[in-house]
């Protein structure tokens, strides 16, 4: 199937969209599943927030937001991430801004997969493998 990218009020440019969605698809399958249709939607901290307080009942900023759509082996849904918040994070942690962001997109996918991320040791399962796909990233997307 296929990776979308969409903008709401902010653009993700930057990113080699053909390179990344490969890098995508690959770590789905790596992951034993199969990629449906995905969306990435790139917003502001302004629009996440909106959309955290109306569907998720939370009144704070956040980097990332993923609505699962997936169906047993077939990952499908929209993973939503604030630009904002990507590069906020990326300057406040040293890290290079298109770094967090594949970091932030590969988090989101995660989630899709059947990730999460709700305790200490799930967060530091999730972190490595994030490690380990942004090492994948280096090598694919150049």
């Amino acid at each position: 199937m296929s990776i979308h990218y969409l903008e709401e009020d902010r653009k993700a440019k930057e990113i080699k969209r053909t390179e990344t969605r490969n890098w995508l698809h690959e770590v789905i399958r790596m992951e034993g599943k199969k990629p449906g249709v995905i969306s990435y939607i790139f917003c502001s901290d302004e629009y996440l927030v909106g959309v955290n307080k109306k569907f998720l009942n939370r009144d704070y900023f956040t980097d990332v937001i993923s609505f699962d759509y997936s169906e047993k082996e077939l990952i499908s849904g929209d993973i939503m991430i604030s630009i904002d918040r990507v590069r906020d994070n990326a300057a406040n942690l040293g890290n290079d801004y298109l770094e967090e962001l594949k970091r932030i997109m590969v988090h989101g996918l995660l989630h899709l997969v059947g990730y999460d991320d709700t305790t200490s040791e799930l967060k530091a399962i999730m972190t490595g493998k994030e490690d380990f796909y942004l090492g994948i990233a280096r090598e694919m997307i150049k």
